[in-house]
């Protein structure tokens, strides 16, 4: 008898693409971990993967101290799943990129733990201590509730950092060494 992988999600808005490539790189740290991930923007939703799933990460850009709009009714075409507890138990976790070093992404993760927390799921943070501020660093934005990117307002080509990418690699390998863990 074979084991099936662990089934995780990834649920991303990225109108500037800079999300979507956070959202690659935390997929590809999962996967090294022997983790099924699918890959979902919110424009293409496929419901029938996220409650399959055994975890969802969540992403969204930081846009005025929030989610996105688009991403808010995302999460609002979620109350028939919530009402019957359908991803009760199941792990979740959130990241968020924003143009400016704060942009008040706390204030994003916040609104995603919540989001999850009323869906009744368990949530993986990022317990990573940072390894300083320079590009190159591990968390250097030394986010715990889960993992802050930073774009500076430049094209996706080069940005997020390097640093920030090997932390959503990271990401990826703890959420599915977790998800691993609780199955």
């Amino acid at each position: 008898m074979s084991v099936q992988p662990k089934k995780l999600a990834i649920v991303y808005h990225s109108p500037y693409g800079h999300t979507a490539k956070v959202a690659r790189y935390i997929a590809e740290g999962a996967e090294k971990m022997g983790v099924s991930v699918h890959l979902m923007s919110i424009e293409h939703i496929d419901w029938d993967a996220l409650d399959q799933a055994h975890g969802i990460i969540w992403g969204s850009p930081t846009y005025m101290g929030s989610v996105t709009g688009a991403f808010k009714v995302f999460m609002d075409s979620t109350s028939k799943r919530w009402i019957n507890r359908s991803w009760q138990g199941k792990l979740a976790a959130g990241f968020t990129n924003s143009g400016g070093l704060s942009g008040d992404k706390l204030s994003v993760l916040q609104q995603i733990n919540l989001f999850a927390m009323q869906h009744g799921m368990l949530w993986v943070g990022l317990p990573l201590l940072s390894t300083g501020q320079k590009e190159t660093d591990l968390n250097r934005l030394a986010s715990h509730l889960g993992l802050m990117t930073q774009s500076n307002n430049a094209p996706v080509e080069i940005t997020p950092p390097q640093g920030d990418l090997d932390t959503a690699l990271w990401f990826g390998e703890y959420v599915a060494l977790m998800l691993n863990r609780l199955h």
